[in-house]
């Protein structure tokens, strides 16, 4: 079982998660209450989760296209590939010219389709976010099949008229929806399905939509609307900052239990997964490094074998600085690319406060700092880098709205240059 599985069996911890209950229960009570007052009715209205899913069909058409493609054409290409090393006379040139059709098709299908959906059809958010981050999973589950089972064909030593041992189609089926980034051609399984189990996450994630919903309707939206009408002063933003630092701190809660504890265990139980460490206890680190190894462990694992490891042994197991420096600032753009594609608009916050501020946490708050204070000081950086997050990225939201380009060219009918501070 997962951590939190694990701690929700103890009555006091599982209050906890009853007091995050009754707090949704609040902002509901709370939103029935204003719009009566209001409006004279007590109907709730999702309008910005309908806005946030809108074009649903048109994302899911092209995940269907990405799955598609992941599904047949990496697994071919090796077969292919691996079929025919052995016995070809120019190995090298044979597998370069593979491998540049690969390539090529990668950056086609995978690369260049996804991006061309969500800024050609305009697609809001949570759409963009199901095409982007699904983009993301399938080039690192395919690069993962890939890397694995190359260098076991390379090595294998074949008697005359034998053939290299490929792996099955259905161990990359499986890994395809597994819920990890590290092909293996098996892994351990658990002996049934708890359906129960599945439907109690599945309407946990139900729950945290709404809850975000309440969270940005309620402590956001009324704050940031009209803000970026006003003229720019310090103290305005300050103050906003710090009135942020709440939601923002929400919104990382919710994101870790949605995605991090309900989807990948709902997943993971269809599937019969048995290996559930997707997070360790991060809520108990003393120093940033132990809060990036163990927030998401998944990501982390495909991050540490396929570019800080594969780094230290191109480099000679020298320069694990520089690794670490590499690992930090692969994540950061990879998380500014997701946030810039989404949002609609390019403002590098999160790679600042990700690549800069989390490099330096990382390299002076290390292993070494221990101690009750050191982890009142993690989640205090955890609140203000959230709160910075929620209150720059709400506040240019409304300042794309408020101030729109006057001449648009076709390039930037999408992606515009923060205007926050006009």
């Amino acid at each position: 079982c997962s951590v939190c599985s694990e701690l929700f069996e103890i009555d006091h911890i599982r209050t906890i998660y009853h007091i995050f209950i009754a707090m949704l229960c609040v902002f509901i009570i709370s939103t029935l209450a204003v719009d009566f007052i209001d409006q004279g009715r007590l109907v709730l209205e999702f309008d910005l989760l309908f806005y946030a899913f809108g074009r649903f069909s048109t994302a899911v058409f092209a995940w269907l296209c990405m799955c598609s493609y992941t599904l047949v054409v990496p697994y071919k290409a090796l077969c292919l590939w691996g079929g025919l090393y052995h016995s070809v006379r120019f190995q090298g040139g044979f597998t370069f010219l593979v491998g540049s059709l690969v390539l090529a098709c990668q950056a086609c299908v995978l690369g260049v389709y996804p991006i061309y959906v969500v800024v050609h059809y305009k697609l809001p958010p949570a759409s963009s976010f199901i095409v982007i981050l699904e983009q993301i999973r399938f080039m690192m589950k395919s690069y993962s099949f890939i890397r694995e089972n190359i260098p076991k064909i390379v090595k294998a030593k074949l008697k005359q008229g034998e053939a290299a041992k490929l792996p099955e189609f259905s161990s990359y089926l499986y890994f395809l929806f597994c819920p990890t980034l590290i092909y293996r051609d098996a892994y351990p399984r658990n002996p049934r399905i708890r359906w129960n189990y599945v439907a109690l996450n599945f309407a946990q994630i139900l729950g945290c939509l709404f809850y975000g919903y309440f969270i940005l309707v309620r402590l956001c939206i009324p704050v940031f609307t009209n803000m970026s009408k006003e003229p720019f002063s310090t103290k305005t933003m300050v103050l906003t900052l710090f009135h942020a630092t709440l939601p923002g701190t929400f919104v990382l809660l919710l994101c870790f239990f949605a995605f991090l504890h309900c989807w990948l265990n709902a997943f993971a139980e269809m599937l019969r997964f048995a290996d559930r460490m997707f997070y360790k206890d991060w809520w108990n680190s003393t120093s940033f490094a132990n809060y990036y190894r163990t927030w998401n462990v998944v990501v982390h694992d495909w991050l540490y074998s396929y570019a800080y490891k594969d780094f230290l042994w191109v480099c000679g197991g020298r320069f694990r600085g520089a690794a670490m420096l590499l690992v930090f600032v692969t994540s950061a753009v990879v998380h500014e690319y997701v946030l810039t594609l989404c949002l609609g608009y390019f403002y590098p916050v999160m790679f600042c406060l990700f690549a800069i501020c989390g490099g330096v946490f990382n390299f002076a708050l290390n292993d070494r700092r221990k101690g009750a204070v050191w982890n009142v000081l993690m989640w205090t950086c955890l609140f203000i880098g959230q709160g910075i997050q929620m209150c720059l990225y709400c506040q240019e939201w409304y300042a794309q709205i408020h101030c729109p380009v006057k001449e648009v060219t076709p390039r930037a009918t999408r992606f515009r240059f923060p205007m926050a501070v006009i």
